[in-house]
Order: structure tokens, then sequence, then C-alpha cells
């Protein structure tokens, strides 16, 4: 039998190799059809999120995945619940999204790069209604306004050139209009994929989507487009979870990747979901820091989804505390207490966010062996006094062994303490309520600002009938605030420059700071180191 055989995970979640569609030994999905709609849930849900992200990288993913490994070491039942990569950041910076070290999915450059299809299918139905606009639009069969198409195309790439074009340039017919591509990771059939919890649930949300608009005035739908049995043919198979495992052959679902600096930043529902019902502990996870994946996932995605976090892992690292206090990438080899404890600030900070939904909160020092023994004592001081639970994480070097202490840590609390999750935005709440609320609570702004128009567009949602729609903040994930360079926990005032209407995904994006729905490479992309 091959080492990574896919079947012998399958059987541990009490699955038949006929209900898997198998992509070579390794990888499988499931067909969701063979799974009774009657199915409980049974699984408790642990949520990983971090501090604010840096350089240092806090080692989100990797925690995420042993701990999962470190359940299965005390012989739980466990399952990792995780995001699908993105080719841009695969070629870009990061490199790979499927862990590291000895807390690795397998097979990594499978999941890394195409992965069974799905990004594929994601990115063709979202281009398909593209071209069908602009068909209508080329036909002049439903009076589109060429300046008001407002659906962007998409692509699995970073390119910053694809990001403001003009098409129909040499077409005498055509009408040469401005356009856009985004990232397939932040174009909205992403978040209608992960958001949705069956396959009618996507092709109802598909529908949904404003795509421009009329000369009049008046809002063009997909569905005027007649997308719906196109799309269903492309994305059948792609709503299906895709099974993997880690390094030390623990079950994973690996499915959708929206990123959380834009859309939501979570897994999707129908896995998570099928993981609750097939496994007694699932571990997953929320992009970024607490302020933007985690804020996401409770207040967007467990109140559609029916299900929250029975504990929220938070990920932090000494190296990265030093950096929010002020050393500098190349001097993190240094032993420095007082930069870490000043650093301190912004992790206590992100477990007051986890405070304000009333889930418990362990804390994951991911550990390294240049972390100075002073430092150390230093940390587990701080938490000690503040009566924060913690646990320390080495497997990144030393495997599920490495993490056993957290996951013991992390059953004792699960036994102890009750989650009695509470969202803090609610419908009941205006659109720039919703906004604020957010701004303040979990970025800890002193105060909105919006630019000039926002404030009545926004009022024009509202009376659409739109007031109930999720906020679903973007944000860059480097600071608290919406400047990348403010570290630790700034005094800030969040400016809303922009939004997005996202009538699929049944959220609006207020867009703060300098974040692009397109990513560029870097000057050495990671491409050039493979």
């Amino acid at each position: 039998m091959h080492e990574y055989d896919i079947k012998p995970i399958a059987e541990k979640l009490g699955l038949k190799e006929e209900q898997l569609i198998a992509y070579g030994r390794e990888k499988a999905k499931i067909e969701l059809k063979t799974i009774p709609e009657n199915l409980p849930r049974k699984g408790k849900l642990i949520l990983c999120t971090a501090i604010t992200p840096t350089k240092a990288g806090e080692g989100k993913t990797t925690t995420a995945i042993s701990l999962a490994d470190g359940l299965a070491l005390l012989k739980k039942n466990a399952l990792a619940c995780l995001r699908e990569p993105s080719l841009g950041p695969v070629f870009g910076v990061k490199g790979g999204g499927a862990g590291g070290g000895e807390s690795t999915l397998y097979p990594e450059d499978d999941i890394n790069l195409h992965f069974n299809g799905d990004l594929h299918a994601i990115t063709t139905v979202n281009n398909l209604i593209a071209a069908l606009i602009e068909n209508e639009l080329y036909q002049n069969t439903i009076d589109v306004d060429p300046d008001r198409i407002v659906f962007p195309h998409a692509m699995d790439m970073n390119d910053r050139s694809l990001r403001d074009i003009t098409v129909s340039q040499n077409d005498k017919k055509g009408i040469p209009h401005h356009s856009s591509f985004v990232i397939t990771a932040a174009c909205e059939i992403m978040a209608i994929f992960c958001l949705a919890k069956n396959l009618e649930d996507f092709l109802d949300r598909i529908e949904d989507i404003t795509v421009a608009y009329r000369k009049d005035g008046t809002p063009i739908f997909a569905r005027e487009l007649q997308v719906r049995n196109a799309c269903k043919k492309l994305i059948e198979n792609a709503l299906n979870p895709n099974l993997v495992q880690t390094k030390y052959h623990t079950p994973a679902l690996v499915h959708g990747g929206p990123f959380a600096n834009i859309a939501h930043g979570t897994n999707t529902v129908i896995a998570t979901d099928l993981g609750l019902k097939l496994s007694d502990y699932v571990v997953t996870e929320a992009g970024f820091g607490s302020d933007l994946g985690m804020e996401k996932y409770l207040d967007i995605v467990s109140p559609l989804a029916g299900f929250h976090p029975d504990l929220i892992v938070m990920v932090c690292s000494i190296r990265a505390l030093k950096l929010h206090g002020g050393v500098k990438f190349e001097d993190l080899s240094i032993p420095n207490v007082e930069a870490m404890v000043d650093g301190f600030k912004n992790l206590e900070k992100h477990v007051r966010n986890v405070s304000l939904y009333h889930v418990p909160c362990l804390v994951s020092i991911n550990h390294f062996s240049q972390d100075d023994p002073s430092e150390t004592l230093a940390l587990e001081k701080l938490l000690n006094e503040r009566g924060i639970p913690f646990a320390y994480n080495s497997s990144y070097q030393d495997g599920p062994k490495g993490a056993l202490a957290l996951a013991e840590k992390a059953l004792d609390i699960l036994e102890s303490t009750p989650s009695e999750f509470a969202p803090i935005v609610t419908e009941k709440y205006s659109i720039p309520e919703k906004i604020e609320k957010i701004s303040e609570k979990i970025y800890g702004a002193d105060s909105v600002e919006y630019d000039d128009g926002i404030l009545q567009e926004i009022e024009g949602y509202q009376k659409q009938g739109y007031q109930n729609f999720s906020v679903c903040m973007s944000k860059v994930p480097n600071s608290l605030s919406d400047d990348a360079h403010l570290l630790n926990v700034p005094k800030h005032t969040i400016h809303v420059k922009k939004l997005r209407l996202f009538t699929g995904a049944r959220f609006i994006v207020p867009l703060t700071g300098d974040v692009f729905t397109m990513p560029g490479l870097p000057k050495v992309p990671a491409s050039k180191k493979m």
C-alpha cells in the first residue's frame, strides 16, 4: 500500500470507498450525495486565529495541522478543515499554503498547485458571467451602461497589470470601456462558494449577483443572463469537499480559499459542516489575525452556518511579539525582553477580541529553538498574571509530539469551559453601525471617517433592502489600523474610502487603507526559487 493512500484515511471518518471520487491514490473528493441528509453534527469546533501578522510568521496553518495531529496522537477522532492555497501567493510571496516542517498536508505540491480543479471551476464560473455581461453590451439586448459594469474578470494569479484595463479597444462594433481583474480568492464567486450550504444555495446566490446597471440606473442581476444551469455544470463537482491527510496521517478536508483582507477568509461551510458530522474534533483556521478572519468567522459565517467555535486558539510567537515591540527583523535572534513585553500588548488586544464573543481562548506559543529563556519566562509571567491559558507548540520541528501540550490543554478547556458564543454585529444594526462597531471594538479605532459620498451610497443600499447584509471589512492585515506601518496597538482612525456590494454573497465590503483585490508579485517572486 502507498504510504499516503487516501482509503485508510476515509475509513477513519467512517467513509466507504464508494463515497469517494478518487484523484489518484493520495487525494479524493467526498461525494456529498452519499452523505445522509439527517446525519447530526457531533464534533467540537476549534478555530485557530492569530495576533497581527508579521514578517516573522506566526504559524497559524501549521498550528491548526499540528493540533489535529496532537489530538489524533491522544487517540481522539480529529480532523483538520482548512482553505485551499491560491496560486498567486504560492508563486508570489508565501511559496505554499499547506503548512510547513513536520506539520504539513500531503500531497503538498498537488494541494498548492491546481488541486482537483476547484479554483479553476470558480474562476470559470466568474469569467463566464463576465463574458455574458460583455456580450449583452455588445448585442445591445438589455441596455447595459458600459460605465457601470461592476462585475470583474478573475484569474488565480498575481498580476498587477490587470487591476485597471480597457476592453474592446480594437473592436469596430464594440464599445471601449473600463474593466478589471481580481484574483480568484477575492472574487464574489469564491465568497459564495465558501458560504453556500449546498448546490441550490450556491446557484440562488449566483443569480442574485449584481453584475451591472442599465442606463436608467436599475441593477442587472446575473439571473437575467440565464446562467444557472451552466454554472451548475461547472461547479457541481467542485462543491464536493477534498479529502487529504497530514504528514502523520490525520484526515484533512481542504476546500475553498477566500482572502481574509478582502472576503471572509475561511474554508467552506459545506466542508466544516461535513467535518462536524464525521469527526469528534474539527480544527479550522481563519485568515490573518482576530481582527480580520476571526471577526468575519464569528459575525458572518457562524450565524449563517448554524455552528460556532467551542474554543479559539490564538497563535503567537516570541519573535512576532518582539517585532511589534519595535525590534528589526534582522535583530530577532538577539534576546530582548523589553521589546517582547511591549509587543505583548498586541497579543493581549487579540485575546480581548475573543472575549467579546464569549468563547474560551487558548494561546498557542509557536516555540523556536532561538527563543531565549528570559523571554519565555517573561511571557509566561504576563500570561499567568492575566489568567490567560497557554501552551507551547514546537510541532514544526517535533511533529505531533510537539503539539501534545497544546492538544491536552485544548481538551481540558473544552471539557471544563462551555462556549457561550454570541456575535457582536447582528442584523439589528444599520450598516454604518456595523462598520463602527467592528472598527471601534475589534480594531480599537477612536473613530471612523467616510470619504465623500460613502454615507449617501450606504443610505441608497439600505433603501434597496440591503440593511440586513453583513459587513465584510477590507483592511490591511499587518496592522489593527488601516495603515500597514502602524504596529502593536496604535491609536488610529479607520478611513472608509470605497464600498463594494456583493448581493450574491450578501455582504457589503467597505474598503479601507490600501488593499488590492489583484495583488502584484514581489521583486523576487517565490516562483523563481522553486
